[in-house]
């Protein structure tokens, strides 16, 4: 046998598809507007018995008049919110902090990205 194979689905191992966090980031400040920022992500690999996919971290900063206003946008309905992500979909979205800190707001994310078989 050549190449690595998945004994599930018969796929080369090493395809993996796109990294859907730049697309969700670039959802998210959508979502926000501007002048919204993004301070940190980190990403890591995640599994369960029949799903893989990513645990992301993302920490985004509101500055100026409207960073309230802002952040409210963002975090208002995020639970429903529909994410467009090929070959992946978001299962889990989350607010982990948020406060301010130098005249600025902020906000931490965590979003689970599962890959779509």
């Amino acid at each position: 046998m050549s190449g690595h194979t998945n004994l599930l689905r018969n796929k080369d191992i090493r395809r993996r598809g796109a990294d859907p966090l730049p697309l969700l980031l670039a959802q998210l400040l959508l979502r926000a507007g501007r002048p919204t920022v993004i301070d940190r992500t980190t990403s890591r690999p995640w599994a369960s018995a029949l799903f893989e996919g990513q645990r992301h971290t993302i920490w985004l900063r509101f500055s100026g008049a409207e960073a309230q206003k802002q952040k409210d946008r963002l975090l208002a309905g995020l639970d429903d919110a529909e994410w467009t992500l090929p070959g992946h979909f978001v299962a889990d979205i989350a607010v982990d902090g948020e406060g301010v800190a130098d005249e600025d707001v902020w906000v931490r994310l965590s979003a689970l990205t599962i890959r779509d078989w």
